[in-house]
């Protein structure tokens, strides 16, 4: 048999191996096995095969894996007033540590100063630090 058939078999073990377990890892293996496949249907020797897959290998898995994994991964995305927060908000009357009001996207929220000893006048643009009950955690942008 063939060394690029077998490099090809190899690959395709490799493949199926990634589609079973999804770690990106296999499937990268498998395409530097498909990768050697093409270089042994050129002639080109085994120890130097054996060097194109390493090569290719370690590549693919060190820099290209970690994107792959990066794009795979599920985006958590904020509902309701999780999504306020970090978010930047207009104070419309003083906050201090025990109260004020705040514009959160067109909405008015009761605010306090996320640091109890500030007093933050009206007008000054805010970033929520965090909603507790119906009350938005402030504190001035810098």
């Amino acid at each position: 048999m063939d060394l690029w058939a077998i490099w090809l078999i190899i690959a395709a073990v490799l493949v199926a191996a990634e589609i079973a377990t999804l770690t990106a890892a296999l499937g990268m293996l498998g395409g530097a096995a498909l990768v050697t496949a093409a270089f042994a249907a050129a002639g080109v020797p085994l120890p130097f095969q054996l060097l194109v897959f390493t090569v290719v290998a370690v590549v693919s898995v060190v820099f290209v894996r970690p994107r792959v994994r990066r794009a795979l991964k599920p985006r958590r995305e904020r509902f309701g007033v999780d999504a306020l927060v970090g978010r930047t908000a207009q104070v419309v009357s003083e906050v201090t540590g025990s109260g004020g009001r705040v514009r959160i996207g067109g909405e008015e929220w009761t605010a306090r100063a996320y640091d109890e000893t500030l007093v933050i006048p009206a007008g000054t643009e805010v970033d929520v630090m965090e909603i507790s009950g119906a009350t938005a955690v402030v504190y001035p942008r810098e």
